[in-house]
């Protein structure tokens, strides 16, 4: 894995704002982020299903935890953020451009055991 520059600087360089339409918001403080990928015990070579990564926060705490990825995005904006996660951990993460509330999740993951984590919004 190479070193990955703040989320922060991340959602900058891509030019990338929380869409209230989406209800997106944005976790940038990493702590944070290693606790909530903490929650579900030891992920270390576990199959997560992750929906609405946004620009990564999450998805960066999750593969740092050991996790392979399966991240459903739905907005396009986020795609070249996530690439670049995915690039700097290989063969760790696979990005889904789609709506996760219409595809099949058991399908997409294989029929292999799962755990599902997201950041969603509760307004």
């Amino acid at each position: 894995m190479s070193d990955l520059p703040p989320i922060r600087e991340t959602i900058a360089r891509h030019g990338l704002s929380a869409s209230k339409a989406l209800g997106q918001n944005f976790l940038l403080d990493e702590q944070l982020l290693d606790r909530i990928a903490a929650l579900p015990g030891d992920l270390s070579g576990a199959n997560v299903l992750e929906v609405g990564p946004g620009p990564g926060g999450l998805t960066r705490a999750l593969l740092r935890a050991g996790a392979n990825v399966t991240a459903i995005e739905m907005d396009s904006r986020c795609l070249p953020a996530l690439e670049e996660l995915s690039e700097a951990f290989p063969g760790a993460l696979t990005v889904i451009q789609g709506d996760a509330m219409k595809l099949d999740h058991g399908e997409i993951m294989g029929g292999a055991p799962f755990h599902v984590l997201s950041n969603l919004p509760y307004n």
